[in-house]
């Protein structure tokens, strides 16, 4: 984790932020330790604990990101935000090879539809086009065989209650991958697409008990 937080720093230094923004890059990561979030505003001001609070939970939007301008003298608190976002995808696209093959994939997509296009506009190009190279080496790679199919999991989750989604389309996903020819893998996407709503009233059902 150390060796992570130091790289996105780094990126982030890269991008031109100021040391503050610096500093909660390297920090990024502590909402995964048990530091309580008034120590970091003790021990380092809380313009980087806000920082570090709006990281997890800020919104990725392309109009805020094109709004923002992040290369500059003075950066707002939510180019700061939007700068370790991007630093911190740009590193773990660098390190994907060590996700199973399934979270490459979408991880992969989630980069060339979403972190590689807010790069772009905020103006951060050079990120842009690693982000972009890194995920499409990947989406070239034997799993690029899999977006048709990957693609139509991903729609049937959707059925599914929103906090079961991640779960059943990782796993889905992954059964995907163990296909190795285009007939079985559309065979096992017809099967699933046969079964899920099925599963989604049965997943709904406690709810719906729970409620009443």
């Amino acid at each position: 984790m150390l060796a992570h937080c130091v790289t996105v720093a780094a990126i982030v230094a890269e991008c031109g932020m100021p040391p503050d923004v610096v500093c909660a890059a390297l920090l990024h990561d502590l909402e995964d330790t048990d530091c309580p979030p008034e120590r970091v505003a003790e021990l380092f001001g809380p313009y980087i604990a806000d920082l570090l609070r709006a990281i997890p939970t800020a919104p990725l939007d392309m109009p805020s990101a094109a709004a923002l301008g992040i290369p500059g003298d003075a950066p707002s608190f939510e180019a700061a935000v939007l700068a370790i976002r991007l630093a911190d995808r740009l590193h773990n696209m660098r390190t994907i090879a060590f996700l199973s093959q399934a979270a490459r994939y979408r991880r992969a997509c989630e980069t060339v539809d979403v972190f590689a296009p807010l790069a772009h506009a905020a103006g951060l190009h050079h990120v842009s086009r690693e982000l972009h190279h890194l995920a499409s080496a990947v989406l070239r790679s034997p799993v690029a065989s899999y977006a048709v199919t990957g693609r139509t999991l991903a729609l049937l989750a959707l059925l599914l209650p929103s906090r079961q989604r991640s779960r059943w389309q990782e796993e889905w996903t992954a059964e995907l991958v163990a296909h190795r020819t285009r007939r079985t893998r559309a065979r096992y996407t017809l099967r699933v697409l046969w079964h899920t709503p099925r599963l989604s009233l049965a997943l709904r059902r406690p709810v719906e008990r729970e409620q009443s």
